[in-house]
């Protein structure tokens, strides 16, 4: 990864009656820009996001999506929809005076990604995506029922441990009652439960890697009620086949680089195979020793190879 930098200004926008979010810029102000968007739903960013970019090279901007990280009110659903981000990411883009970027984004920053290219695909010079989510029935069905139990039975059992056994047919509807409901003590073991389930699974070296804020009560909150919220009404889509659809339609000039881990648990490998065929201008690239975890080395190796290419391909344009 590129060595660790500085954000050079930070700001406020505020983007509705209730919310109010935080972005960042660094790097150098004549570079291609690029924005990176953060997982989660729920996640916010972190300073580690900036890496992927040369920062010689790339005009960086992070934001906190609405209701998480240091975006304001925090862990708020209402006005938060995958429809509201698309807006902020536009209103961010003419706040800063940038007229194209590329878009970079990994698990539900694939998603929004997706969703932001498809609604402004004159605004995007090129996506690089990893850990591809579609936020279809099948997707979490997969990885908050039972398919993903098969792999981590242990993470698992942790997992379900808050839900009463005669809940545990529907666990996303269980969880989420938790997460939106007035009993503080039950929603934050809910979150806790939630956000490990996901933290413990990322990496192909499974619970031993889980990252710090997995574990933060102020993290999981917004983390788990965040992405509940959003999976509970199947990522504000049409259907589950919308964003697949769109992509083939709307996507064919624009170009792309999906890397995925050959054993993602947590976003299968099938989905960003089915985008790939959708949308044959972007080139898959599928690890082969790495789950899902933007921080797996082959991963790691093969998003700088993105950015790196992009910044040649479009660095004469912007000085143009």
């Amino acid at each position: 990864m590129y060595p660790r930098h500085e954000a050079r200004r930070t700001g406020r926008l505020r983007v509705s009656d209730i919310h109010e979010i935080f972005w960042e810029e660094s790097g150098n102000p004549d570079g291609v820009p690029v924005i990176a968007l953060h997982g989660g739903p729920g996640g916010g960013s972190n300073p580690e996001m900036r890496r992927f970019f040369d920062p010689a090279r790339y005009r960086i901007f992070l934001c906190d999506q609405r209701g998480c990280g240091r975006s304001t009110p925090h862990s708020e659903l209402r006005e938060n929809t995958t429809w509201d981000l698309v807006d902020d990411i536009e209103a961010l883009r003419e706040h800063v005076g940038v007229n194209q970027w590329v878009v970079f984004g990994g698990s539900w920053g694939s998603t929004l990604s997706l969703a932001y290219a498809v609604t402004h695909p004159d605004r995007v010079l090129g996506l690089v995506l990893r850990g591809i989510f579609l936020v279809s029935k099948s997707e979490i069905s997969w990885f908050y029922q039972s398919g993903a139990s098969r792999l981590f039975p242990d993470s698992y059992d942790r997992y379900i441990a808050p839900i009463p056994e005669a809940e545990r047919g529907d666990l996303l509807n269980a969880f989420h009652k938790r997460l939106i409901g007035s009993d503080k003590n039950a929603r934050i073991e809910a979150a806790r439960a939630w956000a490990r389930w996901e933290g413990e699974t990322l990496s192909i070296k499974g619970p031993v890697t889980t990252p710090p804020r997995f574990n933060e009560d102020d993290f999981v909150d917004a983390f788990a009620r965040i992405e509940c919220h959003y999976f509970i009404n199947r990522g504000f889509f049409a259907h589950d086949s919308w964003l697949l659809e769109e992509a083939e339609r709307t996507l064919q000039s624009i170009p792309g680089v999906i890397v995925h881990g050959r054993y993602d648990v947590v976003t299968p490998l099938s989905t960003a195979w089915a985008l790939s065929k959708a949308w044959p201008k972007a080139e898959l690239h599928i690890i082969p020793d790495a789950g899902h975890s933007s921080m797996e080395p082959g991963i790691v190796d093969r998003l700088i190879a993105a950015t790196d290419m992009f910044a040649e391909q479009f660095l004469p344009t912007v000085k143009a």
